[in-house]
């Protein structure tokens, strides 16, 4: 099952010009600069904007092409936009049930108890829409959405309007929402740190192009895209908690290019986990090295060196086909004798647990 698009829009001297296709599963992240086309890529899908020459399909379902258009209210899809839009006289479970009535009861995949604890409503059902925070506004506009049982799900940078304690709080509830439902959902964004951590797939955009589509890992470790460069540049691995030592209050973490040591998390044993390790915190070393205080040390191959500057370069690195990144001097680099296919040991410094 899949999306497949294509969507052009001109639009004055603006010009949209995609095609694409994504997995009918999991969080699509459309990441890209601000004004390169993410809002109104995200309106075409929803059939707010009418291109020219257009082909939409979702799963098995024709929304668009040449001869046929499926009009907005009659796509199964939920919308949730940056500001929360909730209707001011109604409390909370009005609001949700408008959502909830939109669809006969025989074609409810999503039920009302359930929207409710995926997004932690239960407390605000009573309350107005102006007397929640923003982020709870923005819970309220979510669950609404599902509420429709939408075949896919559109979020416009739904944290764009929230401060950064109510993105920290929202931003668990979509996580469950990405656990727990089979809704396949668009997720617009400009912000690296949402998409790290949402996203299994991304929708590179610029200028109103296509510039990439893969897999989150992939795309933010290749050289030929900008997520691999700059201070922050970092890799997403994926991982499982395999155990927790009690005495130094440490948590393992298994990747498939070995075992990371990280601060002791609650999470339990066996549950899926996603790491993020900077370019900058990764050092390279030809040996491994004992006399260390550094606890996460891994095997690994060159797969490529690319300049950053006139001092750095950027090492990309094959631990056990997990891609990371290292950021170092070509002076280290020359020393190190460095090259494609070198077996090197990457010494990690800092690893952060998403989520």
């Amino acid at each position: 099952m899949s999306i497949q698009a294509r969507i052009q829009i001109e639009r004055g001297e603006f010009q949209l010009s995609t095609e694409f296709t994504l997995p009918a599963s999991g969080v699509s992240a459309i990441f890209g600069p601000s004004g390169c086309g993410k809002t109104t890529l995200l309106r075409a899908i929803a059939g707010l904007e009418r291109c020219r020459d257009g082909y939409l399909k979702i799963g098995d379902t024709l929304w668009q092409d040449r001869r046929h258009f499926v009009p907005t209210h009659r796509r199964r899809l939920g919308y949730v936009f940056q500001e929360a839009s909730l209707f001011p006289h109604l409390r909370v479970r009005g609001n949700l049930e408008y959502g909830l009535k939109r669809l006969p009861a025989g074609e409810r995949h999503v039920d009302f108890d359930q929207a409710i604890a995926l997004l932690g409503l239960e407390p605000l059902l009573a309350r107005r829409p102006n007397g929640l925070s923003g982020g709870e506004r923005q819970r309220v506009a979510i669950a609404r959405a599902l509420l429709t049982s939408p075949q896919l799900l559109l979020m416009d940078e739904p944290l764009a309007a929230l401060d950064l304690q109510s993105k920290a709080e929202i931003l668990p509830f979509l996580e469950r929402l990405h656990a727990e439902l089979a809704i396949p959902i668009l997720y617009v964004s400009h912000a690296p740190e949402e998409v790290a951590r949402l996203a299994d797939h991304i929708l590179l955009m610029e200028a109103g192009k296509i510039r990439a589509s893969g897999p989150i890992a992939e795309i933010f470790t290749r050289s030929d895209l900008p997520l691999a460069h700059g201070s922050d540049a970092e890799a997403i691995i994926e991982g499982r908690v395999v155990g927790h030592d009690d005495r130094f209050h440490l948590t393992s973490v298994a990747f498939s290019g070995g075992r990371f040591t990280l601060a002791r998390s609650e999470i339990e044993v066996g549950q899926a986990v996603r790491l993020r390790v900077l370019a900058r915190d990764v050092s390279l070393t030809l040996a491994h090295q004992h006399d260390t205080s550094i606890l996460n040390i891994f095997p690994a191959q060159v797969v490529e060196l690319y300049p950053e500057s006139p001092s750095q370069m950027t090492v990309r690195l094959n631990a056990g086909g997990t891609a990371l990144l290292a950021r170092i001097t070509h002076k280290s680099a020359n020393l190190l004798g460095l090259e494609p296919g070198k077996a090197v040991h990457m010494q990690v410094k800092s690893v952060a647990l998403l989520g």
